[in-house]
């Protein structure tokens, strides 16, 4: 039985991502991380699962894309936030900093892998028929002809108006 290289692919994705996330959250007796960064990590490998069990769907791998993006915006803000926090409570014992260590290097190394990871999920979204253009070149034409022919028709005629009597109807009338 032979299995889709993509598709393993896309578990080896989320389970990765998911030891990486686990191990970030350790902190031992210092939790450094908020539950805030545990629900958007879990919940965009939740996401991920599906883009795994609907294999051709286009919106679960874009739904899994988006939000795997987001997602490290938001890890760098949680960083960025949370960690000069947890490091003034390194008073702790060494097997606890060290944990700490721990914890905050995995986040680093998912943090680090996400983009890569924005990069495969792309890759994969377009094998699954997705089409995301981006151009930003203003000089194209928004709007294309709909026929095949490149040629112009010519600008309708007016229509000339019907000729007009010369005085009254009643002296163009046959009188018997």
């Amino acid at each position: 039985m032979a299995l889709n290289m993509t598709v393993v692919n896309l578990k080896a994705i989320v389970l990765g991502h998911w030891v990486l996330t686990v191990w970030a959250c350790m902190g031992g007796a210092i939790q450094w991380l908020p539950s805030s960064y545990q629900w958007c990590n879990f919940t965009v490998l939740a996401v991920g699962v599906w883009a795994v069990a609907q294999k051709d769907s286009v919106d679960a791998i874009f739904m899994f894309l988006a939000g795997m993006t987001i997602s490290i915006l938001l890890d760098i803000i949680h960083f960025g936030i949370y960690y000069g926090r947890s490091i003034q409570n390194q008073n702790a014992q060494p097997s606890v900093r060290d944990e700490f260590r721990f914890a905050v290097g995995m986040g680093i190394l998912n943090l680090i892998l996400k983009p890569f990871t924005c990069l495969l999920l792309y890759q994969m979204y377009r094998e699954r028929g997705g089409e995301m253009y981006m151009n930003f070149d203003a000089a194209q034409e928004r709007y294309g002809p709909l026929d095949s022919s490149t040629e112009i028709p010519p600008p309708p005629q007016p229509v000339p108006p019907p000729p007009q009597q010369k005085g009254p109807s009643y002296m163009y009338q046959d009188v018997p």
